[in-house]
């Protein structure tokens, strides 16, 4: 089955198509259609070519797709960091065409199409399990503009929407084969019902939304003016402090309940911390508001990334410690590992903090305490700004709760807990971005906050049973 050497023209467009459609589809500004497409025009070709020409050609689709993120990692990542950044996962997804492209030929349609999502899946599963960085890169962020798709995380998490996409473009690709019509048509109808049930339940789930839950208004605020951005010693934290007061007051008499200002918005040492909190709780007590904010607690023998909640009626409500840091920018800081709830009445609020909803587990856990609305201090890159923040509306998404997200040299917004944004401004390196909106503190019991990963354990068992059960029947 393999190509004539008058054929390279059409490995050279099948892996420019790939590419191109792998550097639109993904990354910091996704054109969400284009990810599903992508693996096709390289799965197509797999078969008709030797098994090291479709690795390479595979690798070479997805390597210089992946450079639509290759600025922004050489920001926030060291040289090694981006490199792999760019060779590891290509390198998996050649495999994956390999692993397509040995089914097909031995007329194995079915494998074909189970093989390549059964393996991504695996692959970023693992991959959120011992990084640092936990899901950032998984190609299901891809589709956060698409709502119908991530409802599926309700249910399967992000692993069922990876699943989904691959399971597409490689099902495409094995009915483009020259097998048995017979086969193909079997194919056909069983992911066509299958992509029926997946939209459908979508579209149900965005419809089934309650109306009738309580709902806060929230004032979310940021700043990126050079005076504010960083706050390094007591006298500038007041500074940060009254300026931030002085904005929450000339929105006086809009009805705002909760105020969000972003993380690292000040310094706050043991002899601080009386007249920070003074300040805070008074402004607090003023506004008959919630104020929320990201602050550095320093002692002397430790420091935290710590968000700091005060309530209406003027005392600190409470504390949370943020569990996930960004190294090396937070190496100084200790990672927590408790949780902070706040019983209010619209319902629970819970407390965490930017990079801490990189991480599917921690916020489950969070919906598992019945969470409606989580108030969240931030601060992104400017350029992740759209793909950081939507990271964090898939754990909404995935636990069934709002999401209020104040974040410096990114995008304020809120969202409920179907993914909807509610309100969203870029703070553009503004002295103040300001977003006021209304959001339903609505706790909805997913089954991915029940089972959670399960779905990732099944396409573990499907991958065994594909690639393992062959080899260890093997003479």
């Amino acid at each position: 089955m393999a190509l004539k050497l008058s054929s390279t023209t059409l490995v050279a467009v099948c892996l420019a198509a790939s590419a191109a459609l792998f550097f639109l589809g993904t990354g910091l500004a996704p054109v969400w259609v284009l990810a599903w497409l992508a693996p096709i025009p390289v799965l197509w070709l797999a078969p008709r070519v030797p098994a090291s020409a479709a690795f390479l050609i595979g690798a070479a689709a997805f390597g210089l797709g992946g450079f639509n993120e290759w600025y922004y990692l050489r920001v926030v990542t060291p040289l090694w960091v981006t490199l792999l950044n760019a060779v590891a996962p290509a390198c998996i997804f050649g495999v994956a065409v390999v692993l397509f492209s040995s089914r097909v030929v031995k007329g194995q349609l079915w494998q074909a199409a189970l093989v390549v999502p059964a393996f991504w899946v695996v692959y970023e599963y693992v991959t959120s399990i011992v990084s640092i960085h936990g899901t950032i890169g998984n190609i299901s962020y891809s589709q956060m503009n698409c709502l119908p798709i991530l409802q599926v995380a309700a249910v399967a998490g992000i692993w069922g929407i990876s699943f989904s996409m691959l399971f597409f473009a490689a099902s495409v690709a094995a009915l483009l084969s020259a097998d048995p019509r017979k086969q193909r048509m079997a194919l056909a109808c069983s992911a066509l019902i299958f992509f029926v049930c997946v939209f459908g339940y979508g579209f149900w789930r965005l419809a089934a939304m309650p109306k009738d839950s309580a709902k806060v208004k929230v004032g979310l605020i940021a700043s990126d003016d050079s005076d504010m951005l960083v706050a390094s010693t007591v006298d500038e934290t007041q500074h940060v402090f009254e300026r931030f007061g002085k904005k929450m007051q000339s929105l006086a008499g809009q009805g705002i309940q909760v105020f969000v200002l972003p993380e690292h918005s000040g310094l706050v040492t043991d002899a601080s911390e009386a007249a920070t909190d003074a300040m805070l709780e008074q402004q607090a007590k003023q506004m008959h508001a919630y104020i929320a904010v990201g602050v550095d607690r320093i002692t002397p023998t430790l420091a935290w990334n710590q968000e700091r909640l005060y309530g209406p009626d003027g005392t600190l409500v409470g504390t949370y410690n943020k569990h996930h840091l960004l190294p090396p920018f937070e190496n100084r800081f200790t990672p927590a590992t408790t949780r902070t709830t706040v019983p209010e009445t619209s319902g629970k609020w819970g407390l965490e903090i930017c990079k801490d909803l990189d991480f599917p587990r921690l916020s489950r856990e969070y919906a598992q305490d019945g969470v409606g609305l989580m108030l969240v201090p931030a601060w992104d890159f400017t350029m992740d700004g759209w793909l950081h923040g939507r990271m964090a509306i898939m754990r909404g998404v995935e636990g069934g709760f709002s999401i209020a997200r104040s974040a410096k040299k990114s995008i304020v917004y809120a969202t409920d807990d179907r993914g909807r944004v509610l309100g969203e401004r870029e703070t553009g390196f503004a002295p103040f971005t300001t977003v006021i909106t209304t959001i339903p503190v609505h706790h909805d019991a997913t089954l991915y906050t029940k089972f959670g990963d399960w779905f990732a354990w099944l396409n573990i068992a499907l991958l065994v049973g594909l690639v393992g059960a062959p080899l260890a029947m093997r003479p």
